[in-house]
């Protein structure tokens, strides 16, 4: 793999092997980063995977532009995750006048407009007799159901991207079990890197990943400084196996970042905003 810093303007790759760009890696309040949502891109294709409050305005610091988008996949409905997103499908509408497309369930993309997009995006007009849906704002990619246990897995695609996607054990942190916790999803890409996006510590997830696809190159995984709350605490992280811990970076953390030196307790270190991880080079 080869980590290289952003330098000039952002633009998507062509014509190349699977990389991640993150646009940030903070947490949800981090005055210091911009927060965690990742460009995946293989070859011509590419994904957002998340699209938080900061999101256009992190591409537009980058050069770059929201309408440039085409793909989106989201996790969950925190801000720093959606909060993007009615900008992106207003620009999309009126703007670049194309219509992106989500990678979504019917089930989630219920919970996403009725719950997030609808009080924003819905009303602005009235076509056809009606007022606006997530269906004028996005074309949606249904994942196909491949599994069912230990827990739901999904199979879908993004161009030449293969990806899986898993619940995940994130809020309410009073829940015990995935299947009693709000919507959100963890991401598999290419059977090679694993994105959990925003996790507790769930070592039956990462277990269960690891050792139904041994190819699991990389995992760049949420974490936070404190104990309790609904992301894996730093000091949980710490006391997985050196195995996993090496190919580990770390993601969606605190403005007080500095004072860890992930290294040093055998992690891959901390993901980089602002910069392509290049796994084929």
């Amino acid at each position: 793999m080869e980590i290289e810093k952003l330098n000039g303007a952002l633009q998507l790759p062509q014509n190349e092997g699977l990389s991640f760009f993150f646009v940030g890696v903070g947490s949800a309040f981090s005055k210091t980063h911009f927060q965690t949502n990742i460009i995946v891109t293989k070859n011509e294709d590419h994904l957002l995977i998340d699209c938080g409050t900061l999101c256009p305005y992190a591409l537009h610091s980058y050069k770059s532009n929201i309408t440039k988008i085409q793909h989106f996949l989201i996790t969950h409905s925190h801000a720093d995750h959606i909060g993007g997103l009615e900008e992106a499908a207003l620009m999309g509408r009126y703007v670049s006048k194309q219509k992106p497309t989500m990678i979504i369930s019917d089930e989630y993309k219920k919970i996403l407009w009725s719950q997030s997009l609808r009080g924003g995006n819905s009303y602005g007009e009235i076509s056809e007799g009606k007022y606006l849906n997530f269906d004028d704002y996005f074309t949606q990619i249904k994942p196909k159901l491949i599994s069912k246990k230990p827990r739901p897995l999904y199979q879908v695609s993004c161009g030449s991207i293969d990806l899986k996607l898993f619940r995940t054990k994130h809020i309410p942190d009073s829940v015990q079990s995935w299947r009693n916790s709000f919507y959100s999803l963890g991401v598999l890409v290419d059977e090679r890197i694993l994105y959990p996006s925003d996790s507790r510590f769930d070592t039956d997830m990462l277990y269960w990943m690891l050792e139904d696809y041994p190819t699991i190159e990389y995992i760049f995984h949420d974490t936070q400084f404190y104990p309790g709350g609904v992301h894996a605490y730093y000091e949980d992280l710490k006391t997985l196996p050196d195995d996993i811990k090496k190919k580990m970076f770390l993601c969606h953390y605190g403005d007080n970042f500095s004072q860890y030196k992930p290294e040093d307790d055998g992690f891959a270190g901390f993901a980089k905003q602002a910069h392509f991880y290049h796994f084929d080079r």
